[in-house]
């Protein structure tokens, strides 16, 4: 793919939401990382972009106009969607912790559902959900942190800006995160915004530990978060389709049947 064509299609992708990461761009280009950073650097000399942590964002005055949202469904649809099942994973999730630990748990109605089982492990959450922030306040022993940034109200979660490095200065063990969805292409987001923080969680993780149910392996759109190479441990129930879990052994990803 020559150049010009490269950067046609960076720039509908940066145009579309207003930021694009750099796992998103190298799923569309057939070029290797070098090459997608020099198109990158290119447009930005040129004015086009801005490089920011995890990809590309469009300049200050460029921003697509419109409500502060996130796309895909709202928090308090989504929580009654197969919640057995997202219970159970938060059951065996929360097994995997260890007292006294620190962990980050990134917003989410499965990720949600590890809370009630912390409780007397005295641990240390960072977490950008104010959900999961009001599920562990009760618990006396548990320390919580947020990172700044802007409240998104269908999601009631905090997230920054592209770009914009709101997180306290933590490092941790294990970073327990979901999906919209999970395919061979890796692991997907339905907003880019949430992509850009999940990127930011995953850089401060020692172990990426994916919560979904096996709903989410029978759908493959979105924007990419990472690689199946990237996650360590998923956690699912027991409807995860037999070829799915087949290809994740062979990654040598670790399924943990909630």
């Amino acid at each position: 793919m020559h150049s010009t064509e490269r950067e046609r299609l960076i720039l509908e992708s940066v145009a579309a939401t207003g930021f694009v990461s750099y796992r998103s761009l190298e799923a569309r280009l057939d070029a290797s990382p070098a090459t997608i950073r020099r198109d990158l650097t290119r447009l930005e000399e040129a004015g086009h972009i801005l490089r920011v942590h995890g990809g590309a964002k469009l300049p200050e005055d460029d921003k697509p106009e419109g409500p502060e949202g996130l796309a895909g469904t709202p928090f308090e649809q989504s929580i009654t969607q197969n919640l057995p099942a997202k219970q159970a994973i938060g059951r065996a999730a929360a097994r995997l912790c260890r007292p006294g630990e620190g962990i980050m748990i990134d917003g989410g109605t499965t990720t949600l559902q590890m809370c009630p089982y912390l409780d007397g492990l005295d641990m240390q959450v960072l977490t950008n959900s104010l959900h999961i922030v009001h599920a562990l306040l009760p618990q006396v022993g548990t320390r919580v942190l947020l990172p700044s940034g802007t409240v998104f109200r269908e999601q009631n979660i905090v997230l920054a800006p592209a770009g914009e490095d709101s997180m306290p200065r933590f490092h941790a063990p294990k970073l327990f995160m979901g999906a919209a969805a999970v395919g061979p292409q890796g692991v997907m987001q339905q907003d880019v915004i949430l992509v850009a923080a999940e990127r930011r969680f995953m850089d401060r993780a020692e172990e990426v530990i994916l919560m979904v149910d096996s709903s989410k392996f029978r759908s493959s759109s979105g924007a990419i978060v990472c690689g199946l190479d990237e996650v360590d441990t998923i956690v699912t129930d027991p409807g995860i389709p037999q070829e799915m879990a087949d290809q994740l052994r062979d990654l040598g990803v670790k399924l943990v049947i909630g």
